[in-house]
């Protein structure tokens, strides 16, 4: 096996391990662990050895399967090449990803390997029902317990932690109280969405031309990646869609067309319950860099008004660069004798729900919402996209007790979530039987390196926590997963309501999780 440094792969914002080139010893190392906590009153929740970093990367041997974007030595093969081409060495530089804290965390020394390759074989859990190591629930009590009172967690607040190679609960403290959930939210979603569609679908966007009126019909697929950008970086471009559809043109003796283009995939209302905001376009079957205006791909953004007439506005500039003169465009219908001329497709349905995880996307939640709907039979709109969502989940035999979805992203405070929906859904994501859902783990943001967490745990706990933020006026949740220090792979969800300090609630959400990796509670 090779030496492995953590890693950040920049354009999806994905982590993972990588191998270190031409090593082939691994690293006299011991297993990375916490400082154990195994009675109240001796936590220390921040102090760690030089290798913590890499625990909170580890996926267990219940967990990783054949299916999911591993190569075979369980490294992600994109990810050891980028660190080869950066030529990171272990113990010297994590990396860091564009727009990351300048705080960055401790660097880590080599390690082994932190994901077993597959078919492979781990001594670091023991699954089943009666696995020797798991934490039991009057210790982690003691130890959460207190955290959890902590008064910047507000009024009202819940949580729950299980193990998610046995699906067994371990502790739960008003984990079937309903509490609005914010982003954490985008895990339901993310679930919903690739049970009903599986990891490899993709949203194909189409330049269409109606034969007898020689009209082209741009025909949104919903891809909500879907980029005019000059380098594309692996998402579909809108740019080869109109190289191709010109070249399309220039064979039939085509100079000029009526240009339109077709919204129809989804109907109903594109601007969602909480208006006009930067934190989300209007939601369209056809969009173009998320109608962002300012040049940016994750965050909130100033956004166009009519994503769908932007994209093709610059649809049509594409297509006059390659000699073929449009009118002005304007919304249409494709008829099924239209001939389709060129096609781009998305990256997996896997990548983009990852990038909605790592960065919070809004955009690409509303989406894959609408999604699950036409892929079940539901309208496409807010309301059928909840719907969608919560039969999805039904059909997992998931515990939707006081579940409310009005949305995907989970700006809207209607949405009502537990913590213990949310850790089922993280544990059927470990499901070996369920490798579609994969990426839901995958995806979730690492502690001090990724997305949303990138700027949080810079000061010991890198690496150790992943987990998906949320945050609404007044609502601080945190969700995800950690390694203890018996090599166990807990879930848990954190949801706290009623907060009065943002920062503060952070604080203490963050603490509680680092403190649950540092747990050798039995």
């Amino acid at each position: 096996m090779a030496r492995v440094a953590a890693a950040v792969r920049p354009r999806l914002a994905r982590a993972a391990t990588v191998a270190r080139p031409r090593v082939t010893r691994l690293a006299q190392a011991a297993k990375p662990q916490l400082r154990r906590v195994t009675r109240p009153n001796t936590i220390k929740t921040w102090q760690y050895t030089a290798g913590a970093a890499t625990a909170g990367l580890a996926l267990a041997a219940g967990v990783v399967s054949a299916a999911g974007p591993w190569d075979a030595t369980g490294q992600r093969t994109a990810e050891r090449e980028w660190a080869a081409a950066q030529q990171r060495t272990g113990g010297a530089d994590h990396g860091r990803a564009p727009r990351t804290s300048a705080v960055g965390p401790r660097p880590a020394p080599s390690a082994p390997t932190v994901l077993t390759g597959l078919g492979g074989a781990t001594t670091a859990v023991q699954a089943g029902p009666k696995a020797p190591n798991l934490p039991g629930g009057k210790a982690l009590a003691g130890v959460l317990g207190p955290l959890l009172k902590d008064p910047g967690l507000g009024a009202r607040h819940t949580a729950s932690v299980v193990d998610v190679a046995t699906g067994r609960p371990l502790y739960g403290a008003g984990a079937d109280q309903a509490l609005i959930p914010a982003s954490t939210t985008k895990i339901a979603t993310a679930v919903a969405a690739l049970s009903a569609l599986g990891a490899d679908h993709r949203f194909t966007t189409r330049a269409a031309l109606e034969p007898d009126t020689r009209e082209l019909v741009l025909v949104g697929g919903g891809d909500p990646t879907l980029t005019a950008r000059p380098n594309a970086g692996g998402w579909a471009g809108l740019r080869a869609l109109a190289a191709d559809t010109a070249a399309a043109l220039h064979k039939r003796g085509m100079r000029q067309v009526t240009l339109s283009y077709d919204t129809t995939l989804f109907p109903g209302p594109q601007v969602h319950p909480i208006g006009v905001n930067p934190n989300l376009a209007p939601v369209t079957a056809l969009t173009a860099d998320e109608g962002r205006t300012d040049g940016s791909s994750s965050g909130p953004a100033p956004r166009v008004a009519d994503p769908a007439a932007d994209a093709t506005r610059k649809f049509a500039d594409f297509l006059a660069q390659h000699g073929i003169k449009t009118t002005a465009p304007g919304p249409s219908k494709a008829t099924g004798r239209a001939q389709t001329l060129a096609t781009v497709s998305s990256p997996p349905l896997s990548a983009l729900v990852e990038r909605m995880l790592t960065n919070s996307d809004n955009d690409i939640a509303e989406v894959l919402a609408r999604q699950t709907a036409v892929a079940t039979g539901q309208r496409a709109d807010f309301t059928g996209g909840g719907r969608a969502i919560e039969a999805q989940l039904k059909k997992l035999g998931l515990p939707l007790a006081g579940a409310a979805f009005h949305d995907g992203s989970g700006l809207d405070r209607a949405d009502r979530l537990t913590a213990g929906l949310l850790t089922a859904l993280l544990a059927k994501s470990g499901d070996p039987a369920r490798p579609e859902l994969r990426p839901v783990l995958t995806g979730l943001p690492v502690a001090g390196f990724t997305g949303t967490l990138s700027s949080r745990y810079t000061d010991g706990a890198a690496g150790v926590v992943r987990a998906k933020t949320g945050t609404l006026t007044g609502v601080n949740t945190l969700a995800g997963t950690v390694v203890d220090q018996d090599g166990r792979l807990l879930a848990f969800a954190f949801l706290s309501s009623e907060t009065t300090d943002p920062a503060a609630a952070q604080k203490a959400l963050d603490k509680a999780a680092t403190t649950l990796a540092s747990c050798g509670c039995r």
